[in-house]
C-alpha cells in the first residue's frame, strides 16, 4: 500500500503522512515533528531489514524459539554497528495508527526540499548520509560502504544509505533539487561531492581527483574551492542533486559571525581572528 503523504512548505519543507489503521511508518531519530494522539510511537535500535519483520514482545519471528531470537539479536547488533561506523543515528522511531486513521509529520534538519521516492522492488535507491527522513515499514534501510578501487582512485571512500523493498521513502536535502539522468549527458556527469542527494540502482557512483596532483589540479583545489575530488555518476537512471551543500552553509555562517576570515585563496588558507 502506497504511503499517503503530502510535502508542504517552501524554504523548509515537511512531510505530512496519513496512516491507515494498523499502518506503520518509521523515521530516523530527530526527524519527527508531530502526531495525532491515536498514533503510537516506539523507539528501536533496529530498522526493517531483508531478514524479516520486526517482532514485538513474545514474538519469535517465525524462526523457532531461542534460535530465532538469537538471529534477530545478531541482526540488530550488525545494523547498529554499521550505523555507528557510518556516523548515523543508532535508533529509529516507529509510528503506528491505532483504532482509525492517524497523522504524523516529519522534516529534515536543513532549509531545503524533500522528495518522496516510490520503490517497486525492482530497483534500490542510494542516498547520501543523513538524507533519510522516513519510510513505511515495507522499505528496508541499509548502509552501503563504498570504496575499493573506485574510492581509492579518488583518494577517499564514501558511505551511502540504501533503500530496498516496496513502498515510499522520504528524503531531504539542502536548497533546491534538480533531477538529472547521466544518459542524457553522454552517459556521465561530474558533480561537487556535497551536491549529491540520491540516485537509482544502475547508476555507478565514484570519486575522482580533479586534474591530478599537477599545477592545474592544485589551482582548482586552492582557488576553485572544490577541493581535490569530484563525484562521478555514470549509467542510465535518476539522479537527485541539491543546490546547497552543508560545507558551503557552514562556511557562510562562519563568515557572517566573523569567525572565519578568508583570503583570496578561500578556505585552504583561512585565518582565524584572535
Amino acid at each position: 500500500m502506497t504511503l499517503q503523504q503530502e510535502i508542504v512548505g517552501n524554504a523548509m519543507q515537511m512531510a505530512v503522512v496519513n496512516l491507515n489503521p494498523g499502518q506503520t511508518v518509521y523515521c530516523e531519530a530527530g526527524k519527527f515533528l508531530f502526531k495525532t494522539t491515536n498514533v503510537t510511537m516506539e523507539t528501536r535500535l533496529g530498522g526493517p531489514s531483508s531478514g524479516g519483520r520486526q517482532q514485538g514482545a513474545g514474538g519469535s519471528g517465525g524462526s523457532g524459539g531461542m534460535g530465532g531470537m538469537l538471529r534477530q539479536a545478531v541482526g540488530t547488533a550488525m545494523q547498529v554497528g554499521q550505523r555507528a561506523l557510518a556516523g548515523e543515528s543508532l535508533a529509529f522511531q516507529y509510528f503506528t495508527s491505532q483504532g482509525g486513521e492517524g497523522t504524523v509529520g516529519f522534516a529534515g534538519v536543513l532549509p531545503g526540499e524533500m522528495r518522496a521516492l516510490e520503490l517497486d522492488g525492482t530497483r534500490a535507491w542510494f542516498a547520501e548520509k543523513d538524507a533519510f527522513v522516513a519510510a513505511e515499514s515495507t522499505v528496508q534501510f541499509g548502509i552501503a560502504f563504498q570504496g575499493g578501487r573506485t574510492g581509492m582512485s579518488g583518494g577517499e571512500g564514501f558511505v551511502l544509505e540504501k533503500f530496498t523493498g516496496h513502498g515510499t521513502v522520504i528524503i531531504a536535502g539542502a536548497g533546491n533539487f534538480i533531477d538529472l539522468n547521466p544518459a542524457d549527458f553522454g552517459g556521465r556527469i561530474e558533480v561537487d561531492t556535497g551536491c549529491l542527494v540520491a540516485f537509482e540502482e544502475g547508476v555507478q557512483y565514484g570519486v575522482q581527483r580533479i586534474g591530478g596532483l599537477n599545477r592545474q589540479g592544485l589551482m582548482n583545489a586552492v582557488f576553485g574551492g572544490e577541493g581535490l575530488s569530484l563525484a562521478t555518476l555514470e549509467g542510465n537512471g535518476r539522479v537527485i542533486l541539491q543546490s546547497l551543500t552543508i560545507e558551503s552553509l557552514a562556511n557562510a555562517l562562519k563568515k557572517a559571525q566573523g569567525g572565519d576570515k578568508q583570503g583570496p585563496t578561500g578556505g585552504m588558507f583561512s585565518t582565524h581572528a584572535g
